[in-house]
């Protein structure tokens, strides 16, 4: 019989809806009866594309007798961590003090109270029935022991991440950075890219950071840095060469082997890099990724409504990766005497291969190296490849596909939906803006209710969860860049109005930073603040920033201060590991170097605000309005049959011009 998941709508959850486990989902239900019958309860977590979390239920949690042993000694939760990072935030903690690593699957023992008392990650069956009889054994005959041990533990998780206001009257200084990126530069692997250690995570946000590092403080060395990564990352395995779209992260140092996972977040944020690369340097190869990534995206992972699903499994038929490699001799069936030239492409040799004859594909050279090789141009060479890609990626749709994790979640939906405004901006293809506006609407009117309030979640027309701080701060982020690109003001009153829920909800009252979670919400043993940027960049730092920028646009002095405070705070960290806090340094090099408000007003107004985009400028808003606005950026500056252009800095504004020749002098020249 179906256990009681069968009713959820998470996907990863309905995964275990027949398991003979008796799981409960995260529910008043499940932790009244942990307290009625006085059983320590399981907290299982995990997510619908993770290979391990199979892995352990297909071992354990599909096994008739492991499943008894569960059901007689403990209450079974299981969490979906995409659907409910709050109780993955304060268990991944607890299990981290525990043992000095994280990871998925989670599963975390606590008391009846929720308090943690043992945990792990991926547990072996014959060692996970062991661990299963001990902690039953220990809270029967020795309870005082376990609560003694589970209020320490407790109180490490509340500690954490203590945070306190900053009242000095210390400036911010670039130096800062510059100490940072010292260390930093230390972790580099100059000869493939990313960190000098595996597996390898892309972390777009760190290579945005860097990039405009470089770019501002002319830094040669952590350029060629950064575009060697991303050269690196569009030839490597982690890069789906047929269909477009990254992996979550490759398990080498070479980028070749990936953990095969396609993650919306990822995909989204590294859209978003890939456009800022170009708009520096033009480079091709960047924008065939742009525009490969989001064929994907609209391809596999993009609803009717407009919505964006959540993930693609890793596994398909049960094997990790099935679907995206190949065999030497399908290969040759379906390419023909196409074969030569692509195998030394593709690197259908030692480089590309993998396991069990399999290839992966991936790149080392770029086409005019190629075509000089084997006789061709480089737009010959191109055409071939992308006739050649079509002809496999219509090969592979035959394949058994792997799972779709087919929730929609408006943090990763708002990450997607300002991809398509970069892509906009960087491109200026029309169906970028289209598809931006459609998932903003999607989310305005499925996920936005009464009281400029968001839910977290969205399947088969439910919208489910209250959300949590970083809906909020990626909405707030989306709606920001779908204003810039659309020039509708009502996205920005939108972002305001998030911004003000955030400073009623999220509010720690004691520090300048804001919880994860609602003061709606039910209390958990702990409310988290999220101030580390990770494989998504903490929702306190994109808060901070969105105070800057909206605090700029909308003449908000106080915002602005609140940001400088919560940025004094993250100083010793920025120090001590740069790559950590990455979105927190992007936004100190707006305080630290002049920051302009670039005001655009008229009716030709986009081209010029494309002009203007296309040289590759940062630490600026690009703003515009094509009639007479309130708004203290463009009021009283809207004049009849003229487009001018208002370089400020710190609300005060130059005389303005009307060339994008003369704006352009201007802003370069500082």
């Amino acid at each position: 019989m179906p256990n009681r998941l069968q009713f959820e709508t998470s996907p990863y959850l309905l995964q275990h809806a027949n398991n003979p486990v008796d799981w409960y989902p995260w529910s008043e239900e499940a932790l009244q009866r942990a307290k009625t019958e006085n059983k320590l309860i399981l907290v299982s977590v995990g997510y619908s594309a993770c290979h391990w979390c199979h892995v352990m239920e297909h071992e354990s949690f599909e096994d008739e007798g492991v499943a008894q042993i569960m059901n007689d000694l403990f209450i079974c939760i299981k969490v979906d961590r995409e659907e409910r990072p709050d109780i993955d935030q304060v268990y991944m903690l607890a299990v981290q003090l525990m043992t000095g690593q994280g990871g998925w699957p989670l599963n975390c023992f606590v008391l009846p109270d929720g308090r943690p008392i043992y945990g792990g990650t991926y547990f072996q069956k014959e060692r996970w029935k062991q661990i299963l009889i001990n902690l039953a054994d220990l809270w029967a005959n020795e309870p005082d022991k376990c609560n003694e041990y589970a209020q320490e533990l407790t109180d490490g998780v509340r500690r954490a991440d203590k945070l306190l206001r900053d009242s000095s009257e210390e400036k911010l200084t670039l130096n800062t950075l510059g100490l940072s990126v010292e260390q930093w530069m230390l972790r580099f692997d100059t000869a493939e890219g990313g960190p000098n250690r595996a597996p390898k995570f892309p972390l777009p946000d760190n290579y945005k950071f860097l990039l405009r590092y470089a770019q501002l403080t002319r830094d040669a060395v952590v350029r060629k840095q950064v575009l060697l990564t991303l050269d690196k990352l569009a030839f490597g395995g982690i890069y789906d060469q047929v269909g477009g779209g990254f992996a979550r992260y490759a398990t080498d140092m070479l980028w070749k082997v990936p953990h095969f996972e396609k993650m919306l977040y990822d995909n989204a944020q590294l859209v978003s890099l890939y456009c800022e690369a170009f708009r520096e340097t033009k480079d091709p190869v960047y924008r065939e990724v742009i525009v490969e990534t989001l064929d994907f995206v609209a391809r596999e992972l993009t609803s009717p409504e407009g919505a964006f699903y959540a993930a693609l499994d890793a596994d398909s038929e049960g094997e990790e990766g099935k679907f995206y490699v190949w065999k030497k001799d399908e290969l040759q069936e379906l390419l023909g005497e196409d074969f030569s030239w692509f195998a030394n492409v593709f690197n259908i040799n030692s480089i590309g291969f993998w396991e069990h004859d399999n290839y992966i594909l991936l790149r080392r050279e770029r086409n005019a190296v190629l075509a000089n090789k084997h006789g061709f141009t480089e737009d010959e060479l191109q055409q071939k490849i992308v006739a050649a890609k079509s002809v496999l990626l219509q090969a592979r749709s035959k394949r058994i596909r792997p799972g779709l994790d087919d929730k929609s979640l408006t943090s990763w939906n708002a990450m997607q939906l300002k991809a398509y405004c970069d892509a906009y901006d960087t491109l200026g293809e029309k169906e970028y803006l289209l598809a931006a506006l459609k998932n903003g609407k999607f989310i305005r009117g499925q996920q936005l209710r009464e009281g400029h309030l968001l839910w977290h979640s969205w399947k088969n027309g439910r919208s489910t969860i209250n959300g949590f701080l970083e809906d909020y701060a990626f909405t707030i982020e989306a709606f920001f860049a779908l204003w810039q690109i659309s020039m509708d003001e009502s996205w920005l009153d939108d972002a305001r109005m998030l911004m003000e829920t955030v400073l009623e909800k999220f509010v720690d009252t004691e520090s300048d930073f804001f919880f994860f979670t609602s003061s709606d919400d039910p209390s958990l043993i702990a409310r988290k603040h999220e101030i580390s940027d990770n494989v998504i960049p903490a929702s306190n730092s994109v808060i901070a920033e969105h105070l800057f920028l909206l605090g700029q646009v909308y003449g908000l002095p106080e915002w602005i201060a609140r940001a400088e405070r919560m940025l004094k705070v993250m100083q010793p960290d920025i120090i001590n590991y740069g790559a950590g806090y990455s979105r927190w340094m992007q936004l100190q090099l707006h305080f630290t170097l002049p920051f302009r408000e670039v005001a655009i007003v008229g009716k030709a107004v986009e081209n010029i605000r494309h002009e203007l985009l296309k040289h590759g400028l940062t630490n600026q808003i690009f703003a515009g309005s094509p009639v007479a606005s309130q708004l203290p950026l463009f009021k009283n500056r809207f004049q009849q049959n003229q487009t001018l252009i208002y370089i400020c800095e710190n609300g005060t504004c130059e005389v303005p011009v009307t060339s994008v020749d003369d704006a352009l002098q201007r802003l370069q020249s500082k």
